[in-house]
């Protein structure tokens, strides 16, 4: 049952990043995105990795695959001009995946080769813990400093993309902080003394 669950969610996986590439609806591109990232959540289950499955089903379905979705959805996107524009850089775009299936198939030619030396890193971790465990061991121990300073990194990114993106424009009006807390309140209001029967 396990064999046939692998080579069902296998198959799901490359047949959702598939369509999610050739799809011409973009909308049907993000939902064979969501099934492409259900697939290898179960693939995980299959691993043990029970932890790593729920955290991309929660982020990355949950959260980015639903954005993606909802920006696909609302914007006015001229895709058409795009493709266009795609055609141009075809010739590049195959050379990169050269390289790249390329970097792969070296990849699993050094992997084969440490089989061996990967047996030896897993019996570092014991057997008694569970995963999850033995993960918040790993990354807020051995690896503490090296994890923060990813979300360092990814803080500054994210600082970076508001500040590039953001356009300051004169007609409309926006919040001064400073000028509302260092205001008068004796300039701010003025007191009047309206007798009765008359207006101001």
């Amino acid at each position: 049952m396990s064999v046939f669950a692998f080579y069902l969610f296998a198959i799901s996986v490359i047949a959702g990043g598939l369509f999610t590439v050739i799809s011409r609806n973009p909308v049907h591109s993000v939902l064979w995105l969501i099934l492409s990232f259900l697939s290898a959540a179960g693939l995980f289950v299959l691993l043990g990795a029970e932890f790593v499955a729920m955290l991309l089903i929660i982020v990355y379905v949950g959260a980015v695959a639903v954005l993606f979705l909802f920006v696909v959805m609302m914007l006015d996107v001229d895709f058409a001009g795009l493709k266009a524009e795609m055609a141009r850089y075809m010739p590049l775009a195959l050379l990169i995946g050269l390289v790249i299936l390329m970097q792969f198939v070296m990849a699993f030619g050094a992997w084969e080769s440490n089989v061996a030396a990967a047996d030896l890193r897993l019996q570092a971790i014991p057997l008694d813990r569970h995963n999850t465990e033995a993960l918040g061991i790993i990354l807020y121990d051995q690896y503490f400093l090296l994890f923060q300073l990813a979300g360092l990194i990814l803080l500054v990114a994210m600082i970076g993309a508001i500040v590039l993106t953001l356009r300051h424009r004169k007609d409309v009006k926006r919040q001064d902080v400073t000028a509302q807390m260092m205001r008068d309140p004796a300039k701010a209001m003025e007191l009047r003394d309206v007798k009765s029967g008359q207006g101001l």
